[in-house]
């Protein structure tokens, strides 16, 4: 006959196993896979280029040489010819964000708070539509559209608008319009989540509060918006400065780029070691450029950030 103390512990579950301390992983076990990925294709690959960068072409028929370092690469990589390269990256890298960022607020605002909410799938499928093809593709067919004989001018012509065939082919002023074209659904896309997020009562409260609709507009959604403008503003302009395809096909001679400049010396001059030092410029051209654009961004919310405190501190 079993006992009440024998009846409980048999109906009451057993409790688990604990584990040998030796068997349990530290915290950021679960980040080697990620750590280990950005070290194999960012980490490992963006060393290798820096360290060809240092290094010279030897002879003819060969790619690279290491064996005597030096910095002249970043000398003949900004030497007078391809150094008006890299201007004429960093403008259409600039002014296509910034043209991107201009279309983007306005449409994004609109999708996120005055279209029906029943066709907003409908109207992000049709941002996303150029992204079902491939971007060579769709960078050629905007060479069709700017042809001198193309359907762009002779629309211009049969108006009147223009006397004479368009020649803006092969220019910067077409590599600024495939760019545009190519990457304004990748600031669409973070600002209408980001203006999507913002809650409706703090948009109402402010109204209530006397503010129109251009200061809450400017004090209110855009500032909580931040994040998701800031987002699209990255992943427009730093993938827009290495861009070659778009320099390639709609740019010619007139709209070269530093990321067709760098694809030229590894492909067709086989000079690994002045493509590098280029590709180097490149980089600490964009990471400089955005440290400059955040600069000025914190010093310009600088006195609103110092009323903020003060506000505060009266209340206090």
């Amino acid at each position: 006959m079993t006992t009440l103390t024998e009846r409980q512990s048999a109906s009451s579950p057993k409790a688990p196993r604990r584990r040998p301390r030796w068997m349990k992983l530290p915290s950021f076990a679960l980040a080697i896979p990620a750590w280990a990925w950005l070290f194999a294709f960012f980490v490992a690959p963006v060393a290798l280029v820096v360290w060809f960068s240092f290094g010279y072409k030897p002879g003819i028929f060969g790619t690279h040489a290491n064996d005597v370092l030096s910095f002249d690469r970043y000398a003949e990589a900004l030497s007078p010819t391809f150094f008006a390269t890299f201007q004429n990256t960093l403008w259409v890298g600039v002014v296509g964000t910034l043209i991107c960022l201009a279309i983007s607020i306005p449409f994004a605002y609109w999708l996120a708070f005055k279209a029906p909410v029943s066709r907003r799938g409908i109207l992000l499928a049709m941002v996303m539509i150029p992204f079902w093809t491939n971007f060579l593709v769709r960078t050629i067919g905007w060479q069709i559209i700017l042809a001198p004989s193309g359907v762009l001018s002779e629309a211009l012509q049969s108006i009147g608008a223009l006397d004479e065939p368009l020649e803006i082919l092969f220019t910067r002023t077409a590599v600024l319009i495939g760019v545009v074209y190519n990457y304004l659904p990748l600031m669409i896309l973070p600002m209408f989540v980001a203006f999507d997020r913002v809650a409706l009562p703090m948009r109402e409260a402010s109204k209530d509060l006397g503010a129109g609709r251009w200061s809450t507009l400017f004090n209110v959604t855009l500032p909580l918006a931040k994040p998701g403008i800031v987002v699209g503003i990255l992943l427009v302009y730093i993938p827009l400065m290495g861009d070659y395809i778009t320099a390639t096909v709609l740019g010619g001679a007139k709209g070269n780029m530093a990321g067709q400049m760098v694809a030229n010396q590894f492909q067709t001059a086989q000079n690994w070691a002045l493509g590098s030092a280029m590709a180097v410029v490149l980089v600490l051209t964009i990471l400089t450029t955005v440290a400059i654009a955040a600069l000025i961004s914190w010093l310009a919310a600088w006195p609103l950030r110092a009323n903020q405190k003060l506000v505060l501190g009266d209340k206090s």
